[in-house]
């Protein structure tokens, strides 16, 4: 296989759709399995190495929520994109703060939904040769070629996104980062009005930082601007 083929790795129970991405995705050289039900597809994820992961939240079965949650919890740190119902805002809120990296709401457009893959796969295997490959800031490391992050000794548990987020943040400690700069860098794509979808990876990534006693840093939002990494120590009460 070619060093430039993706393998992805559908898990949906809509046979059709998955036909159609199937031969929409191949032609672009994109190599696509399908499973057909949240079992089947755990399985499958567990069992064999996928670039990206496609996941409905309608399954027959393990729900794609049940599949998601067991295979981060079994320590899956492949990229996950969720499709979700069209307006609900919930499953894709429950769906960020659970490890998915993005989501895309039924129905959709092929090209959006390429344009969203190549995107989240651009952030998750491309490293730019300018980047240091460790970023220190106080306790906190981030290794970019491991795309893995330490506070001291301990590794935090990130999705992909909350890796390139915090990255972003560290490389301009004390600095604003704006909430658009962010969402590109994370998500691949421009902020939208209405898309929470960055406050929800900034939540969880504060949460696991901050539930580290020796936690010395954490994320401070500020209103209207973006997002800055301080000292704990400078925070007032």
């Amino acid at each position: 296989m070619p060093e430039d083929t993706y393998r992805l790795l559908i898990i949906d129970d809509d046979v059709d759709l998955s036909r159609m991405l199937s031969e929409y995705l191949t032609a672009e050289g994109i190599e696509l399995m399908c499973a057909s039900t949240g079992n089947q597809g755990l399985t499958l994820a567990r069992s064999q190495e996928f670039d990206l992961i496609i996941l409905d939240v309608m399954l027959p079965g393990l729900s794609g929520f049940d599949v998601l949650q067991q295979f981060r919890e079994s320590g899956g740190k492949t990229p996950v994109l969720m499709l979700t119902a069209r307006g609900d805002d919930v499953d894709r809120i429950v769906g960020l703060e659970m490890g998915a990296d993005d989501y895309l709401p039924k129905p959709f457009n092929p090209r959006e939904l390429l344009a969203r893959l190549k995107a989240i796969l651009r952030r998750t295997t491309e490293t730019d040769e300018n980047t240091p490959e460790i970023i220190s800031v106080g306790e906190l490391q981030a290794d970019m070629r491991r795309r893995e992050a330490r506070v001291g000794d301990i590794l935090l548990s990130l999705t992909n996104a909350e890796f390139v987020i915090l990255a972003a943040l560290m490389r301009e400690p004390g600095e604003v980062v704006s909430r658009a700069a962010l969402t590109r860098a994370a998500l691949g794509r421009q902020l939208l009005p209405e898309d929470r979808s960055l406050d929800t990876h900034i939540s969880n990534l504060r949460r696991k930082i901050n539930s580290l006693e020796h936690a010395q840093s954490t994320i401070r939002s500020v209103r209207g601007s973006g997002y800055l990494l301080v000292a704990t120590q400078s925070e007032t009460e």
